[in-house]
């Protein structure tokens, strides 16, 4: 599916979601927006592979931290930009994590869930949190499950480190501070703010990870639309999805700047 198509399709498959429950109608048949709806739904979750599609983009070595990340084209056009502009300030940007799809992301998941990655406390999530509920809520204070990344759609990338503690003195602040001036300019925004009464839920504050607007805005309304909690399935744990309210509270839960 190009982006394009893409795009025009995530404006009408919300639209047309929007007027059926306005309308509180049903079709008795299915129809091309079903079959549309599908697609979309199945891209905003990471259900295919980024190599393979031809809007992505493997990242060249000199903006990574390792070979085989990839990220949509367009994002990573103003990507560029943004570093150079860094570049001359002194700054240096380097991507740490960029598109995952569902089976990458079900992988970090699972092995949070199991114990094998330890949680950034250190914990066994596995024993210390034997209560599955509990144990997905500690996961997300920082991982996504599987089908609820922004990091499926490739406008997300993740600079640098991942501590937040790094952000906040010497090198680490020169940058954020930078990135916190500059990066709107390039499309860029931080989803994962601190918490406040605009952002009471999601997960916890990522000084890191910066999402491209111009692309993720459409998308973040898309899966507003789209998205139910019931489709978040086919992982360990999955079955807590819709007593979390994972759409709502977590897909959602971002800075009231980075959504319409």
């Amino acid at each position: 599916m190009t982006y394009s198509l893409l795009f025009f399709l995530i404006f009408a498959c919300a639209e047309t979601v929007k007027n059926e429950a306005k309308n509180n109608t049903v079709n008795p048949e299915p129809t091309k927006e079903a079959a549309i709806d599908t697609n979309l739904i199945d891209f905003i979750m990471g259900k295919f592979n980024p190599e393979k599609n031809k809007d992505f983009i493997k990242i060249p070595l000199e903006y990574a931290d390792q070979e085989g990340r990839f990220m949509h084209k367009e994002a990573f056009e103003a990507f560029v930009r943004m570093s150079a502009e860094a570049a001359s300030d002194g700054i240096s940007l380097k991507i740490v994590s960029a598109a995952r799809n569902f089976d990458y992301q079900k992988g970090i998941w699972e092995r949070k869930w199991t114990g094998e990655t330890k949680l950034s406390t250190g914990e066994d999530a596995s024993v210390s949190y034997p209560d599955p509920s509990n144990r997905a809520r500690n996961i997300l204070n920082y991982s996504s499950m599987p089908g609820t990344s922004r990091h499926h759609w490739g406008t997300d990338i993740d600079l640098n480190k991942f501590n937040n503690a790094w952000f906040e003195s010497g090198d680490g602040l020169k940058l954020f501070n930078w990135l916190e001036k500059n990066a709107h300019l390039y499309g860029y925004c931080r989803p994962y703010t601190s918490k406040d009464s605009l952002r009471p839920f999601g997960y916890n504050e990522e000084k890191w990870h910066w999402s491209y607007l111009p692309i993720s805005e459409g998308l973040t309304n898309a899966a507003d639309s789209l998205l139910k909690n019931k489709m978040i399935a086919g992982f360990k744990g999955s079955e807590v999805a819709n007593q979390l309210d994972i759409v709502n509270k977590y897909v959602l839960g971002i800075n009231h700047s980075c959504k319409h």
